[in-house]
Parts: structure tokens; C-alpha cells; sequence
């Protein structure tokens, strides 16, 4: 296969990635309509991410730019900033007991706040005494146990540890579940509905680097089996951020508008990619600007779709229900 972890289809220069298997999809059966726009973040730098919606139907997400996290009220139509100066932070969760998870990029750490009060503490930010590299998504599993991606940014610099998927017990307790070389920037995280597959996305924008979507068996103890690629969007630009429906499928966002410099062609179209759990691709909705970078569902009967695109967040109806 010829470098770690690098398929051989890389070494195709016919490679088109997803870019033949648009045609003829039934989005229909997995959309309402198109996605539209919630709100707009006034700030003039904006990298909306990470969207995370609470038990009240608020929904917490990030602009990565200006270092803040905001919080749309679906109820009362109003957005306002949650926190300001949060480091950074990308990717958010909503745990079972309604706190907020944070992937605070520039501190190199995941930390835990309770929104009744609003108290902060840190849940990782190290790995066998060395700080970790930025962490980027994250989730939990029914056990309590959290899973986060950690990776450099454009604007980190590489604390001098490595490219890595960890894994936090409830005890506190840190283990590493992937590295480099085995993944390259790994990025979106999630769980099967039956909490028995992990999925991953490997999203670096170099030439001849992992641009897939991964699934790993997840055993009752933690730990992963070996990987399975269920798709490869190289050369395109590949998935970001993604959540899982009741039945299983992954919603993925994922693609470009246009080029930005990197070697990401624009095969793989810009929006929402609907792919069951074994990587055939069932739906997309398209969104308006670049870059599209997570999803998340939400309202009341967890049939709204809120989507993080550029400076907005944006929503679509689903036929599916999302996991709660």
C-alpha cells in the first residue's frame, strides 16, 4: 500500500473521489426542502463550528476566528454570546447530564461546563505528562467515557506531541487510541446508535494524505478493532464534522465551492452527505458558502438539522430523527 495508512487508490491519477455517485440520489427521503439560513454571526471574521444543541433546544456553536461561542434561542429568534475569549474552541457536545464539552484549541485542552452556573473545570490536556495538540471534535458514550480528536491548526503551533484520537474514563483517566502514522488529521468524531462502531474522518488537505471516513469496532472495555475505510473523498475535499441518525446513517459535511490553495479538488460537492453505515452515499443537501464544517440534530422531536457554514448556521427538516 506504500505509506502508512495511504490506500492505493492515491496512487491513481483518475481518482474522483465521491464526484460519480450524485447522480440519481434520493435526498428526498432524507430532506425537507433545502437547508436554509437560522442567523448570521456579525463578526467580520467568521468560522462558524462545532454546533451542539442543549435539553432547552439551544443551540451552542463556535466561530473559531474571534474566539467565541455563541447561543442561538430557537424560542425567542435571539442569538448571543455565550463566552467570550474561549480559546479557541471548535468542536462542542452536549453530554447526558446537559454539559457542555469544549474543544479549546489554542489552550490544548477539552474542558467541561456546567450551563446552569456556568463553572468550567478541564478534563484533558495532557497525555503521559505531555501536553496534547489541539483537540477538534468530540463525543460520549453512555458509559461516561469521552472520545477527542487531536490535531495542529493553522494558527497552533505543534506542541511537540502528535496527531491522535484519545479516549477520557471517568476516572479522569487519558489513553491514546490512534497516531500518527496510523492517522494523519483525524477530525469529526461519532457513535453508532448501538455504541459498537466508531467513526472517524481523516481530513488533511496535503497531497497524498488520508481524506476518508473510517469505521473502527468499538469494544465493551474501549478500545478499537481494525479500521475499515467506508469512504475516500480524495481528492476532493473531505468530511468535517458529522452525526448520526436513529437508523445509523451519518450525516457528513463535507466539499468546497471553490478552491483554497490546497491540493482538495472540488469532486466532492459542498453540504451535507447522507452515507449509511457501511459508506454508500443516500442523500445531500447542498449549502449556500463555504466552508461547511459540522452538523447536529436537534428540536423537539430531533428532526431539525443545524448546520455550521461560514458565517452562518443554517437548518434543514430531516425524515429521520437524530440520535438524542
Amino acid at each position: 500500500l506504500g505509506l502508512p495508512g495511504l490506500p492505493q487508490l492515491y496512487a491513481s491519477s483518475a481518482a474522483q473521489g465521491i464526484s460519480q455517485l450524485y447522480d440519481g440520489l434520493n435526498s428526498e427521503a432524507y430532506f425537507e426542502g433545502a437547508a436554509e439560513t437560522v442567523v448570521r454571526v456579525p463578526d467580520a471574521e467568521a468560522f462558524t463550528e462545532g454546533p451542539a444543541v442543549a435539553r432547552d433546544g439551544s443551540v451552542y456553536f463556535t466561530n473559531i476566528p474571534v474566539s467565541r461561542i455563541y447561543r442561538w434561542n430557537p424560542k425567542t429568534q435571539e442569538l448571543t454570546v455565550f463566552r467570550e475569549d474561549s480559546g479557541s474552541a471548535n468542536g462542542l457536545f452536549i453530554t447526558p447530564k446537559g454539559d457542555l464539552l469544549v474543544c479549546e484549541q489554542a489552550r490544548g485542552r477539552v474542558t467541561r461546563t456546567t450551563l446552569e452556573n456556568g463553572r468550567s473545570e478541564v478534563v484533558a490536556d495532557q497525555y503521559q505528562g505531555k501536553p496534547i495538540e489541539p483537540p477538534n471534535d468530540v463525543i460520549v458514550d453512555r458509559r461516561g467515557r469521552i472520545y477527542f480528536s487531536s490535531r495542529p491548526t493553522s494558527t497552533v503551533l505543534s506542541r511537540g506531541a502528535v496527531n491522535a484520537v484519545y479516549r477520557v474514563d471517568p476516572d479522569g483517566e487519558v489513553s491514546r487510541l490512534l497516531a500518527e502514522p496510523d492517522v494523519h488529521m483525524p477530525n469529526g468524531v461519532a457513535l453508532s446508535p448501538d455504541e459498537k462502531t466508531l467513526f472517524l474522518v481523516e481530513a488533511h488537505p496535503d497531497e497524498l494524505h488520508n481524506r476518508q471516513l473510517r469505521a473502527y469496532p468499538l469494544s465493551e472495555e474501549g478500545t478499537l478493532g481494525d479500521l475499515s475505510v467506508i469512504v475516500d473523498f480524495y481528492p476532493g475535499r473531505s468530511g468535517d464534522g458529522m452525526c448520526v441518525d436513529r437508523e445509523g446513517n451519518l450525516y457528513v459535511a463535507a466539499g468546497l465551492h471553490a478552491r483554497r490553495g490546497t491540493s482538495e479538488t472540488l469532486d466532492t460537492r459542498p453540504g451535507v452527505h447522507v452515507f449509511s453505515p457501511s459508506g454508500r452515499l443516500l442523500g445531500f443537501a447542498e449549502t449556500p458558502v463555504d466552508t461547511v464544517s459540522n452538523c447536529t440534530f436537534g428540536g423537539p422531536d430531533r428532526k431539525t438539522l443545524y448546520i455550521t457554514c461560514g458565517p452562518y448556521l443554517l437548518s434543514v427538516r430531516t425524515k429521520i430523527s437524530g440520535l438524542g
